[in-house]
């Protein structure tokens, strides 16, 4: 017993070093790549903008901005999973993903209907914080009517089925909205892929925010560690203990639904990162839900900066949508995954 804990010990050790080096080489790595590709020169006499304003303003708060959105979506990712107990369940399950797209869609709708139609790529500040807000509450919205469809989040699998029902119905909304206003189609697709750079403009405000959010939710996610774990053994075990289950619950969708609106806010709607982390956690350090938890949001943030460092980089000067990358990633990873526990 005390040579497995350990091993286990052991294991957590090497998982938080291994992605700590990570995380420090990938910021590295971020603050020498921007939109002509890589690039060291911390001075150049002939650029018109100083390498120091392009790095401190643009590169290192993108870094950074990445690393936190990865983060929240890692965390939510596994409050997802322990909440369903599936492996398959993601932030945007209940209704984030399509309520925040069917916002940005409107939002961008009713500009072009007023004749001020906005590009993702160039809209100015102003307009970019209110398509942020709208993306914020939009997710908000969704995760609300999943509860409000599913009566509460008493029953597991009802609240699942909601939200899958809701994704499909805002989806299908988003969709009339587009027919409708075929300006704001380019401004949807381009959210749907998601990327650190069109919605938000990660900036220094952007990293304070994701910051404040992802030390914000951390401590509850903590102190309901220990009942994600009870869930883990099943409805019956988790109530004799004495568990407040349908109180629980709520908490958990409420600290899902923040986490995943803040990051889909800034960044869009970023696949697999969340899916994805908890995996590559279990994968190499198994341990209770107070590890898995913070564990995931850095394995979260590792992945997201490292599609993102790859997305701005590949083809410089064009730019990848982050959200492809993570998808090939993810889905990669997932792919061989399956495909070596098949071979066992």
């Amino acid at each position: 017993m005390n040579a497995a804990l350990a091993l286990d010990l052991s294991r957590r050790r090497r998982l938080v070093m291994g992605l700590a080096v990570a995380a420090l080489a990938l910021s590295l790595l971020g603050l020498g790549v921007g939109s002509e590709g890589w690039s060291w020169h911390w001075s150049d006499a002939d650029s018109a903008v100083p390498m120091e304003l392009i790095v401190g303003q643009i590169r290192a708060p993108r870094t950074l901005g990445a690393l936190l959105v990865g983060a929240l979506l890692g965390q939510a990712g596994a409050i997802a999973q322990g909440l369903f107990r599936n492996p398959l369940a993601d932030p945007y399950l209940l209704g984030t993903g399509s309520g925040a797209s069917l916002a940005v869609v409107l939002v961008l709708a009713a500009s072009a209907a007023g004749g001020h139609a906005l590009a993702l790529a160039n809209v100015e500040w102003l307009p970019r914080i209110g398509l942020v807000v709208a993306a914020f509450f939009g997710a908000l919205g969704g995760v609300s009517l999943t509860l409000l469809l599913a009566r509460g989040a008493q029953e597991p699998l009802r609240l699942l089925l909601s939200g899958v029902v809701v994704g499909v119905v805002l989806g299908a909304g988003s969709d009339l909205v587009t027919t409708w206003s075929p300006d704001a189609l380019r401004g949807k697709q381009s959210f749907m892929l998601g990327s650190t750079g069109f919605l938000g403009f990660l900036g220094w405000q952007s990293v304070a925010l994701l910051a404040a959010g992802l030390a914000l939710a951390l401590p509850p996610a903590w102190r309901l560690a220990r009942a994600l774990d009870a869930l883990g053994l099943g409805e019956e075990s988790a109530a004799s203990l004495g568990l407040a289950l349908p109180r629980l619950r709520l908490l958990l969708v409420v600290l899902l639904a923040l986490c995943t609106a803040l990051a889909v806010s800034q960044a869009g709607l970023v696949g697999f990162v969340g899916l994805v982390s908890p995996h590559l956690v279990r994968r190499f350090a198994p341990a209770p839900q107070r590890f898995m938890l913070p564990a995931s949001a850095a394995a979260g943030g590792v992945l997201m900066l490292g599609a993102d460092i790859l997305a701005r980089g590949l083809i410089a000067p064009q730019e990848l949508p982050v959200g492809v990358l993570t998808a090939v990633l993810g889905g990669g990873y997932l792919l061989w995954l399956l495909h070596k526990r098949g071979v066992r």
